[in-house]
């Protein structure tokens, strides 16, 4: 792999950790939306990787394909969480049902903020890749001289 595709996979990898940050954010900022346009609680969303030359993986598998290959990674799509939403008692809230219970989002607030460090992390490890590679090609021009 040459140095611009360095540079390439790791802007790959910018692109989908700023994707996975936005959806993460836009998570946390509905963690009490009770209704959607599609009807009942907002469901929490996940980003979908697959590495550029393979087969769709989680997210662990990408990184240590990612590392053999040095191809890059690029988004799939992003998909809704289907585990159950909680149930909470409030008979004073709108969208109560007879029993007084309202549909909560699938959204845990403690595990959506380890995944956007997690997200952060991953950026700043792009970010400190394309710096390297600037360097080390700038450093190339320097031998020339």
């Amino acid at each position: 792999m040459g140095m611009f595709g360095a540079i390439d996979a790791a802007a790959s990898g910018l692109t989908a950790e700023r994707l996975r940050m936005d959806v993460i954010s836009n998570n946390i900022a509905n963690a009490n939306t009770t209704r959607t346009a599609e009807g009942g609680p907002y469901r929490r969303q996940m980003v979908m990787f697959q590495p550029r030359n393979g087969s769709q993986s989680t997210f662990s598998q990408i990184f240590s394909q990612q590392m053999e290959a040095g191809s890059g990674v690029r988004v799939v799509g992003i998909v809704k969480d289907e585990s159950p939403t909680k149930k909470m008692y409030d008979p004073n809230h709108p969208d109560a049902d007879k029993q007084g219970y309202i549909e909560m989002p699938n959204i845990n607030i403690v595990a959506e903020m380890v995944d956007m460090i997690t997200a952060t992390r991953a950026y700043e490890a792009n970010v400190t890749a394309v710096n390297a590679a600037k360097s080390m090609a700038l450093k190339a021009l320097e031998i020339g001289k």
